[in-house]
């Protein structure tokens, strides 16, 4: 089966962690010996069983597009430049599509926007959803670009979060008849992660980009709390300029590789106070699998992901957190949270290959109907 493959994100080195789980996505499919993947996203490192399908100008394009933190950060930072950016970034991916026609089977579009680009194709494709996409067809006039560049395809539409199958139904009508929720799955290194009991103060993390948006209530609930029992450490790159408090530890942008091996042995666990629009926060499950405890505000995607996993803490104000803090001071606590974490994890989510291999699955149901003809399912 041939694949192209769309993102407007990747990693450009092995330090980068933008797009990093895109990168993942793209090494796991590369794995299979069944398919031959092609990738259209910002030049990066890629496995040897991938082919990049950029032209040096989409190249150079990306480049700019990344330096500048991303589609989404300038849509929302930069308004017109972003506006601009996106219809530029649509013209050259589906200026990619037509290219590769010949030579594709189907395509593997991440994200929802990506659709757009796809409009006049008539390759079957799998469109993966984020929250963050959930913002374009909740607009009259994008709900009607996505709806017809949808509509009449031989298309699934994947979401990563269970929460966000209704609300994609409600706005994409019968143009996207086939939405299924399909989770991403986790580097085989988080599970290996060895935990270990520390002296002093309990140590917390949170990892993100630094806006004030991720950040939500983070800076306000820790403030008051004892840093002779609790210390709080931030990491992350800085999108927006926000100003970091005394008693969090800024540390900047970190490589899961450090995550792995010096923060989450001997981290007490993971805080998310984020208020952005998160579809299914893939660093959470990467610390739940590693075996940490973690605390969450009360968004959407936190509340649909612990109740689904049962585990884990929920703090829609201050006294929640700073009851959920108290709790999880004592060891037996965090130890039952942890396993309990772990293990419902790699259950439901399991690994990056298990993902490929639910990815490659849908490959296998879109090319068969094809195969039917104009009296499939799908015209």
């Amino acid at each position: 089966m041939r694949v192209l493959l769309t993102a407007t994100s990747y990693p450009r080195s092995e330090q980068d962690w933008q797009g990093i789980f895109i990168r993942r996505m793209c090494d796991a499919l590369a794995e299979d010996g069944t398919l031959h993947v092609r990738v259209w996203a910002p030049s990066g490192p890629l496995h040897p069983g991938a082919v990049s399908a950029l032209s040096m100008e989409d190249a150079r394009f990306l480049e700019t597009l990344s330096d500048g933190g991303g589609i989404a950060h300038l849509l929302r930072t930069r308004p017109l430049r972003g506006i601009t950016a996106a219809v530029e970034l649509t013209q050259r991916m589906r200026r990619a599509i037509g290219r590769e026609a010949n030579s594709t089977d189907l395509l593997h579009l991440n994200w929802l926007q990506c659709a757009l680009a796809a409009a006049d194709s008539r390759l079957p494709m799998l469109v993966t959803v984020l929250g963050t996409d959930l913002a374009l067809p909740a607009k009259p006039w994008m709900r009607h670009m996505v709806r017809r560049a949808l509509r009449g395809k031989r298309a699934i539409v994947c979401p990563n979060a269970q929460w966000m199958v209704p609300v994609l139904r409600e706005r994409l009508g019968d143009a996207a008849p086939d939405i299924r929720y399909v989770p991403f799955g986790l580097d085989r290194e988080w599970y290996a992660v060895a935990r270990r009991a520390t002296e002093g103060p309990l140590e917390w993390l949170t990892v993100l980009r630094v806006t004030k948006r991720k950040i939500g209530k983070l800076f306000e609930w820790t403030r008051s709390v004892d840093p002779a029992r609790h210390r709080f450490h931030l990491f992350g790159p800085m999108q927006e300029p926000v100003e970091i408090p005394p008693w969090i530890h800024y540390h900047g942008a970190v490589t899961p590789a450090a995550l792995a091996r010096e923060w989450y042995p001997r981290a007490a666990g993971m805080i998310s106070l984020s208020e952005h629009d998160e579809g299914r926060p893939q660093v959470l499950l990467e610390a739940m699998a590693a075996g940490l405890p973690v605390i969450c505000s009360r968004i959407a995607a936190h509340t649909d992901l612990l109740s689904s996993l049962g585990t884990g803490c929920l703090a829609g104000n201050q006294d929640e957190f700073i009851s959920a803090l108290s709790s999880l001071e004592d060891a037996d606590n965090r130890a039952a949270q942890a396993h309990s974490g772990r293990e419902s994890v790699r259950a439901g989510f399991g690994t990056w290959e298990d993902c490929a291999g639910r990815y490659a699955g849908m490959y296998r149901e879109l090319l068969a109907v094809r195969a039917i003809g104009p009296t499939g399912v799908w015209p």
